[in-house]
């Protein structure tokens, strides 16, 4: 936690009980909005991209836009978090940016500029100034992390003196440009027999996680373990893994954690996974926590020797999850149903 964050109420892990049957928590999770396929705004909705679709619509839901007619294009995402900014607003922007970050290389493309809009703060309130305070200095730790420019190199605000029950609330614009469109790669999982790896550390961590706040309805955590330096270095090793052609897919773990972010990247060609937990972590954190720093990628198995002398050189931590399956969800050797199954009734 930064020097500048206020305390706040402590969370202790082993407080929360590991569920008995990790099939109950997937479909008691399947109706939470925030991950239900029916939720236009998350990842479910994401058809599959190729260089060829990008700008075949005037409203492109991917993200990766044509700007000229020689080829180029460029990539732009939005993010927006309330959570923590009264609290540690410093790690909330850094964590912030990191996540947009994190998914445009996922992308395969290079974040290069960013702008940030917060909302409802009053500044004539010493807590105004303590969340402005710290989203400017989060914000400028983290884009000089990741070499992105800043627009008008500050974060434009709007003031509210009385904003009621509204929480403050910063969003941030990032923009990032393709070297060519082979580089261009998706979050949906390619072929059966492919590797899975998780790229990053895992860690006993659950906090303000969607399984924490809805399945266990505790709304009262801090925030996910993040360290930028770690963010820094993995998102280097992917740009340098998709630079040698070595990926065929990529997702970095977000909302609903492990689970649900290769079920978002499954369901798009129809596909399953066989999967095996770390046996140090909890199940729940390893499936459903939402630790920063973490992301799942698919290789071919003809690339996974150098894959993995890729990841050994620039000493980055990577578990090797299991591999794509027909259609099967298996998680350490029991089945979890079928794909085309997770969806329906929702």
């Amino acid at each position: 936690m930064s020097e500048t964050a206020r305390t706040e109420k402590e969370f202790v892990i082993d407080a929360i009980p590991e569920p008995g049957n990790i099939e109950d928590v997937i479909y008691s999770l399947m109706v939470n909005p925030n991950l239900s396929s029916i939720n236009y705004f998350n990842d479910f909705s994401e058809l599959n991209i190729s260089p060829e679709s990008i700008g075949g619509s005037e409203t492109d839901e991917s993200g990766l836009f044509d700007i000229d007619s020689n080829g180029n294009k460029m990539a732009m995402t939005t993010h927006a978090m309330h959570n923590h900014l009264e609290s540690d607003p410093e790690k909330a922007i850094e964590i912030l940016v990191s996540k947009a970050a994190r998914k445009m290389i996922c992308f395969g493309a290079r974040p290069v500029a960013i702008s940030a809009f917060l909302y409802h703060i009053d500044f004539g309130d010493p807590n105004g100034q303590f969340i402005a305070s710290g989203a400017k200095k989060g914000l400028e730790l983290a884009t000089t992390a990741f070499g992105l420019k800043i627009s008008d190199r500050k974060i434009r605000f709007d003031h509210f003196p009385n904003h009621g029950e509204i929480p403050p609330t910063i969003i941030i614009s990032m923009i990032g440009v393709f070297s060519n469109s082979e580089s261009i790669i998706t979050h949906a999982l390619k072929k059966k027999g492919n590797n899975i790896f998780l790229l990053g550390r895992t860690e006993d961590d659950i906090a303000s996680s969607e399984y924490l706040e809805f399945f266990h309805r505790v709304n009262d955590s801090p925030l996910p373990h993040f360290n930028i330096d770690d963010e820094v270095k993995i998102q280097r090793a992917l740009t340098k893994l998709n630079e040698l052609n070595l990926l065929r897919s990529a997702s970095p773990v977000g909302k609903g954690g492990l689970f649900f972010t290769l079920l978002r990247a499954a369901i798009p060609n129809n596909l399953g996974f066989d999967i095996t937990t770390a046996a140090e972590t909890r199940i729940d954190s390893f499936l459903f926590g939402e630790a920063m720093g973490r992301i799942i990628v698919e290789v071919d198995n003809s690339n996974e020797d150098e894959f993995v002398d890729v990841l050994s050189e620039l000493e980055v931590p990577f578990f090797m999850l299991g591999h794509i399956t027909k259609g099967e969800i298996r998680i350490d050797d029991e089945s979890m149903g079928y794909v085309d199954k997770m969806t329906v009734g929702v």
